[in-house]
C-alpha cells in the first residue's frame, strides 16, 4: 500500500466508524453568518477532534454511497487556523459548490478530489 492509500484508507476507517452528525442541513443558515445559507449537509464526526477542539467537519452531498470522495483544506486568516472537511458522497460538482463556499469569504480552502 502507497502512502497515498494508507492516507485515504486511514479517513475511510474514521468515516466508517464515526457517526455522522449533522447540525446545519442543507438550506438552513449559520448560526453567526446570517448570508450564509448551506447548499448541502454539513456536520461533524462524532467523537473525533478537529484542530478547532470541535469533531471532524464533514459535508455530506447527494450520493447514496457513504464513501470519501474528497477533502477541502481550508485556511481561514480570520481565526488564524486551518481545518480539513472531509466530504462524503459528493458528486464533482457538489465538491467545486462547497469548495467555492468556503473561497467566499476570509476563509479560502483548496479541494483534494480523490483519484
Amino acid at each position: 500500500m502507497t502512502q497515498q492509500e494508507g492516507f485515504w484508507q486511514a479517513l475511510d476507517d474514521l468515516v466508517a466508524n464515526s457517526e455522522i452528525v449533522i447540525d446545519r442541513p442543507r438550506g438552513s443558515r449559520h448560526p453567526r453568518y446570517e448570508e450564509m445559507i448551506y447548499p448541502y449537509d454539513y456536520g461533524y464526526l462524532q467523537g473525533t477532534r478537529a484542530a478547532d477542539g470541535d469533531g471532524i467537519d464533514v459535508w455530506v452531498g447527494t450520493q447514496q454511497a457513504r464513501q470519501m470522495t474528497g477533502l477541502i483544506v481550508c485556511v481561514d486568516a480570520l481565526v488564524r487556523d486551518s481545518e480539513i472537511k472531509i466530504l462524503v458522497g459528493c458528486t464533482h460538482e457538489e465538491m467545486e459548490q462547497i469548495l467555492a463556499q468556503h473561497n467566499s469569504g476570509l476563509q479560502v480552502g483548496m479541494l483534494i478530489e480523490r483519484g
